[in-house]
């Protein structure tokens, strides 16, 4: 059974309001907590502020709405957790981020739009297999999901609160809890991958050993440097999108349908 995605309305308020809207809900729910549960009253009052700053509008906005309860708490000096709080909050960490996933990208979310302009520059057939690998809350997903609205979307996820997260992002994927290193990439026609430089080489060496001639990797941000690109898209907040197809070709050879925008 998949769940429904959770979106919070966006209220229509004049920026800051939003913001300072958001912070008093926080600091009114760790009022109301502290005296029995000092803990419990942190990590709901910040709770609250990461589930308010996905109506923000931008990635500044929601940064904002998020930081500003815990920076608040920090600076009236009554951020006073027992040690066994503090505990609590980094076993809460290494439950949505554990150790096995320390080696791949921390948690980087696909910009909005990042990807629309990758079905003109690749396009898919219906029913095509499209692999988010690493899917994290599931951005990369929907991204995926308004390039390719007739793809078959699956995405791979370690931390199995990220998941959940991605399955009720986006509902039409089937995303799965497990290492995207030891998943099978054969019987893809696209992988997509926002991770980081160290990564590659090795992303890179397992689309070559596991995809078959004439499927891509595209890689948001972040080159293989030792392989050439078919393309290079350029996404509206000026990000990079490395495009390379099966068989890879060494960086230097020529290509003749090379390009780029």
């Amino acid at each position: 059974m998949r769940v429904s995605p959770f979106v919070l309305p966006r209220l229509p308020l004049p920026w800051p309001l939003p913001a300072l809207a958001a912070w008093a809900l926080a600091w009114l729910l760790y009022l109301a907590l502290r005296g029995p549960a000092p803990a419990l009253a942190w990590l709901c009052g910040s709770g609250v502020g990461l589930a308010l700053a996905r109506g923000a509008g931008t990635r500044m906005r929601a940064a904002v709405v998020a930081a500003g309860f815990p920076l608040s708490l920090v600076a009236s000096g009554a951020a006073v957790l027992p040690g066994w709080g503090w505990l609590l909050a980094l076993a809460l960490l290494l439950l949505l981020y554990p150790r096995q996933a320390w080696r791949d990208a921390p948690l980087f979310p696909t910009p909005r739009g990042a990807l629309d302009g990758l079905a003109e520059a690749l396009p898919l057939p219906p029913g095509a297999r499209v692999l988010d690998a690493g899917c994290g809350l599931g951005h990369g997903l929907r991204a995926l999901r308004r390039a390719y609205p007739a793809a078959r979307l699956e995405g791979i996820e370690w931390s199995w609160p990220l998941a959940l997260a991605a399955r009720a992002a986006c509902p039409q994927a089937k995303v799965a809890r497990g290492d995207l290193w030891a998943q099978g990439w054969a019987g893809h026609d696209l992988v997509y991958l926002f991770q980081r430089p160290e990564s590659m080489a090795r992303a890179l060496a397992k689309a070559a050993a596991e995809m078959r001639p004439g499927t891509w990797v595209a890689s948001l941000e972040f080159e293989a440097a030792d392989w050439q690109a078919q393309r290079v898209l350029h996404c509206p907040d000026g990000r990079p999108l490395w495009l390379y197809q099966l068989p890879l070709r060494p960086a230097g050879a020529s290509s003749a349908g090379e390009g780029g925008r």
